[in-house]
């Protein structure tokens, strides 16, 4: 009997000054996000599953090390796209595990969104046939 491949993620992560950002974003791709399995840090997690009804499993506050589960996310091939909408108008003290978020999906060769725009086109972008 074949197993079942794992179905792999889309992580959302908003700093607290951009998480009205993406709270308008999610509503206008609802429709879309719903079709896959969501995960995110535990402050962007509530926000969307109380105010949206939605299903999005949380992995920790970001400042607490829950970027870092989401990095330890990507290494296990569990996420397929990266969604974190940045605010980098103001200095954040976990900025080391922000950049180790970011690394990771980037060597990982998981496509990344720092903001709406960007978060529109790899929503709709169809699966990559090829990973280098």
């Amino acid at each position: 009997m074949a197993t079942k491949p794992k179905e792999k993620a889309i992580a959302l992560v908003a700093h607290n000054e951009k998480k009205n950002a993406l709270l308008e974003w999610v509503k206008t791709n609802r429709e879309e996000l719903l079709k896959h399995k969501l995960i995110g840090t535990t402050n962007t997690a509530k926000l969307l599953n109380s105010v949206l009804e939605m299903e999005v499993e949380s992995y920790g506050h970001g400042p607490s090390g829950g970027d870092i589960l989401l990095a330890a996310k990507i290494l296990q091939h569990e996420v397929e796209k990266l969604i974190f909408f940045v605010d980098l108008q103001n200095p954040h003290g976990h900025e080391h595990d922000i950049q180790t978020l970011i690394r990771t999906a980037t060597i990982n060769n998981i496509p990344i969104a720092l903001n709406p725009a960007s978060a529109t086109l790899i929503i709709h972008e169809c699966e990559p046939t090829q990973r280098f």
